[in-house]
């Protein structure tokens, strides 16, 4: 018995020195594991904070680079095309389009600006002393309006007849007004900074697109894998489609208020036209234009073109937001429309000016990309 005893605990010691190595094998590879868990999680760390970096560095010009970025995808084949007639003359082509987009885009809402501010003063001391006067009695034709006619004529009447009522009317109006006025003005002004920061940072944009094309699809393809080129066209494709939505409305909403400005006869047609075509980029914003002309009319006594101004405003001007954005906007891409109504707004609100341009850009390239891999992962 003690002889087998011996012989088992034999077995047992020989056996144990053989598991041995391989156990001391398994935990040398779980401590390798770790190492590399641990040193994927530095190196993870380590962008993260250099991205942030970065992110804050840039973060003052993120607007201007966004804005330059969204303009060059816009207009990259005219830049192409210009390329070829000037021989493969980087430099020059660059700098002809960033010349091109100052003149055509920056000078004209800088004079705009510009002529904004300057008459801010001029402008509220007129509404001042408009009120002061008093306004005239009421026109005949007044209490006729179906509705609103016979309230809005004992109201004119009160305001006319109640020194009391005048005051408050004054106090009630001019200092939002003039706050509006002004806000505006610096609103534009920074935008026209950022546009010109935008100009500057495009020329490099222009100069260098075809190597940074070449490192985004790189990069691109790391991150998406083999879709890179469609997904790439699809950002092609939906920045295009905004920006000559937005632009095409704007210039089309200009042409005809300057139009149906001249036929009536406000004065400053040309200034009028190109702040309707601004203000056509926000929603609401060429009813302000035209409905303070049709008001100018009907206090110089001029019914008729006041009424007439109402009716080109209601059914030509601001028609053509809803026929020539849908179908500028659908031709690269379908978008809905409170997409592009968010984007306009949260784009002000997070960019100033300049985000009527980056925040529907952004939230439909957004969207499509979305719509794409959705659909994508619906056919697979």
């Amino acid at each position: 018995m003690s002889g087998r005893r011996l012989a088992n605990s034999w077995t047992r010691i020989i056996s144990f020195t053989d598991e041995y190595p391989v156990f001391y094998s398994r935990n040398q590879q779980e401590v390798h594991n770790v190492e590399k868990r641990f040193e994927y999680l530095a190196q993870l760390a380590a962008v993260f904070v250099l991205v942030a970096g970065c992110f804050l560095v840039l973060r003052p010009f993120l607007a201007a680079i966004l804005l330059a970025l969204v303009a060059c995808v816009s207009t990259w084949p005219l830049y192409l095309w210009l390329l070829r007639r000037m021989r493969g003359r980087q430099n020059i082509a660059a700098i002809t389009m960033t010349l091109a987009l100052a003149l055509l885009v920056i000078l004209p809402l800088a004079l705009v600006a510009y002529n904004l501010a300057d008459n801010v003063t001029a402008f509220y001391d007129w509404i001042r002393q408009a009120i002061e006067a008093g306004p005239p009695g009421p026109p005949a034709w007044l209490k006729e309006v179906p509705i609103v006619g016979k309230s809005a004529d004992a109201y004119w009447h009160l305001i006319a007849t109640n020194r009391q009522e005048l005051v408050t009317l004054q106090n009630r109006l001019l200092e939002p007004t003039k706050s509006f006025l002004l806000a505006g003005g610096i609103l534009l002004g920074r935008g026209v900074m950022v546009m010109s920061l935008a100009a500057f940072v495009s020329f490099f944009f222009y100069r260098d697109g075809v190597a940074l094309v070449r490192f985004l699809n790189a990069a691109m393809d790391k991150v998406v894998g083999t879709h890179v080129e469609n997904v790439l066209g699809i950002v092609r494709n939906t920045i295009r489609s905004v920006m000559y939505g937005l632009l095409g409305t704007a210039l089309a909403q200009g042409i005809v208020a300057t139009i149906g400005f001249a036929i009536a006869g406000v004065p400053a047609v040309l200034l009028l036209g190109v702040l309707t075509s601004i203000l056509s980029l926000i929603p609401v914003g060429p009813p302000l234009i035209w409905g303070s002309a049709a008001i100018w009319l009907f206090y110089q006594d001029s019914a008729g073109w006041g009424i007439f101004m109402l009716l080109w405003g209601f059914f030509l001007i601001s028609s053509v937001d809803n026929v020539v954005k849908p179908l500028l906007i659908s031709y690269g891409s379908k978008l809905p429309f409170i997409l592009i109504l968010f984007g306009v707004m949260g784009g002000v609100l997070a960019f100033g000016f300049v985000g009527v341009f980056i925040g529907p850009t952004l939230l439909a390239v957004g969207y499509s990309l979305m719509r794409e891999w959705a659909a994508n992962d619906g056919m697979a």
